[in-house]
């Protein structure tokens, strides 16, 4: 994966107000639902094999990498250049890893990530590397995502840019919104991207 050339990082990635509410935050967040967590990973042990939480590589702030965790939501995760996206009625996906998947349960492991400081609550969402070195050729300005670091939820998710993407405009859009979000932020505009985000996981259209 190319990474992000060092630069002069913008407010999102510095401030010092943002780290703090993604601290507390997440620390609040993983004790609310830590009951949710113990009870799906024994789901996930109970249906099939292998582990209950899934790592994988991912490209962080400046493109540095860091290892992402999830609950496993497939019978087959796979990892580096033969990651492939999880599509709609795909057969790997389990049927706990259904509900997890369209309630976005599965993502909540990487409030782990935000304690460590590898991501923040809101901010691009973090993609596989094969997946980074692919769109990455393609589109001039994806690296610019790594300008700050990426989150559970963003401005994409909440436009509706979620879920597999297979043509190059779509993941256009999601980069479109993604530096949006990195040139315009304000603490407001993350408070405003949280509570849009809990409509968006109800109706969860493009979750599979």
């Amino acid at each position: 994966m190319q990474r992000a050339t060092p630069q002069i990082l913008p407010r999102v990635a510095v401030d010092p107000a943002k780290r703090l509410c993604d601290f507390f935050a997440a620390l609040l967040l993983l004790m609310f639902f830590a009951p949710v967590l113990l009870l799906t990973a024994l789901l996930i042990k109970l249906e099939s094999p292998g582990p209950a939480l899934f790592r994988q590589t991912r490209g962080g702030l400046n493109g540095r990498l860091f290892t992402i965790y999830k609950l496993r939501s497939m019978r087959c995760e796979e990892d580096g250049p033969n990651v492939v996206q999880a599509q709609r009625g795909d057969d790997r996906i389990t049927k706990i890893g259904k509900l997890i998947r369209a309630a976005s349960v599965d993502e909540l492991p990487q409030l782990l990530n935000v304690l460590k400081g590898d991501m923040s609550l809101v901010g691009p969402r973090p993609h596989a590397q094969a997946h980074d070195d692919y769109y990455g050729a393609l589109i001039p300005s994806y690296h610019q995502r790594y300008r700050a670091r990426p989150g559970l939820t963003g401005l994409a998710q909440i436009k509706g840019l979620r879920g597999a993407t297979g043509e190059i405009e779509e993941m256009s859009q999601r980069v479109k919104a993604d530096i949006d979000y990195i040139d315009n932020w304000t603490l407001m505009t993350d408070i405003r991207i949280m509570l849009m985000t809990v409509p968006h996981l109800l109706l969860a259209e493009n979750a599979y």
